[in-house]
């Protein structure tokens, strides 16, 4: 088939390296304007166009409804993986078979734009990937394929996305085999749950909360937005922190060094600092953090 695929993240990666080596055809590749970031704001491209410049695969980053159609006219089948737009249902058609998207999630459980860090967030022990057929709705079309994925224990968000894009290869090209045998979709079912867009703001770090919760909050914001707190009024990122196996018995908030372990208090407890950044400085491990911030008595963050 000749395929289009509209991406924006380093997720769509080894489906786009499938694509190349596959009996379809890449035709184009669809990715959103260069945005400006960084101190100097200045334009980058995203990680799917950086790609399709290498690759030496045609690249439109179009700005109108209008260039993305004019660029689907003659297409068979049009593949989205976090391209960040919603699509409407004229665009939709224009491809002979539609257009298909790879979700990060068991649908129709946490549709939306951060199924992956949600689940983490809400301790699921499971997910999966499913390819769907797009409709009108948000994550809401027909089912081609979906594939469970375990969630292990100390995984983040950025271990565990990685993980599903390569799964997601095999349920693309068992999809793109689906359409070409003419199988349709089957309908979704199942208990329905939404995962929205993760804020700064509510990446800040309650510490009068349960530890396990807390953990799970500081997996699932890993890399972006990076679940936070504060320390001497300055901002501290926290990227990395695990359950204690003693019972220890800190204040909410109030830190500690034990051993080779730097330890903040939680509702019903504490748990480890494992990885931090503090402001103005690059990502290091908590206990080096520690030892230069030198805790004075009843010292806390928040």
């Amino acid at each position: 088939m000749r395929v289009a695929v509209a991406a924006t993240p380093e997720v769509a990666l080894p489906t786009l390296e499938w694509l190349l080596t596959s009996d379809h055809t890449l035709v184009q590749v669809i990715s959103q304007p260069d945005k400006p970031s960084g101190r100097g704001q200045q334009l980058h491209s995203s990680a799917v166009s950086q790609w399709a410049k290498t690759q030496e695969i045609p690249l439109l980053t179009p700005s109108t409804i209008d260039d993305l159609d004019d660029a689907l006219v003659g297409l068979d089948l049009l593949i989205t993986i976090g391209y960040g737009r919603i699509l409407p249902t004229t665009t939709l058609s224009i491809p002979k078979h539609g257009c298909i998207n790879l979700h990060f999630s068991l649908l129709p459980a946490y549709r939306g734009a951060a199924p992956v860090q949600r689940a983490i967030e809400s301790g699921q022990v499971q997910t999966g990937v499913t390819v769907f057929a797009l409709d009108a709705g948000m994550d809401t079309g027909p089912i081609y394929t979906a594939v469970a994925v375990p969630i292990e224990s100390r995984m983040r968000s950025f271990e565990l996305l990685k993980e599903l894009s390569i799964v997601g290869v095999g349920a693309v090209r068992d999809t793109l085999r689906a359409i070409e045998n003419g199988t349709p979709p089957t309908p979704q079912e199942g208990a329905i749950s939404f995962a929205p867009k993760i804020t700064r703001g509510e990446a800040l770090l309650d510490w009068n909360t349960a530890s396990n919760d807390l953990v799970n909050k500081i997996r699932a914001f890993y890399p972006q937005p990076q679940a936070w707190t504060t320390f001497r009024g300055q901002p501290l990122n926290i990227s990395q922190a695990k359950m204690v196996n003693a019972e220890i018995l800190l204040k909410p908030g109030e830190l500690s060094t034990h051993g080779s372990q730097c330890l903040i208090g939680t509702s019903d407890g504490a748990i480890i600092l494992e990885r931090v950044t503090p402001a103005g400085k690059k990502e290091m491990s908590a206990l080096d953090w520690s030892r230069g911030a030198r805790f004075g008595n009843a010292e806390h963050c928040g």
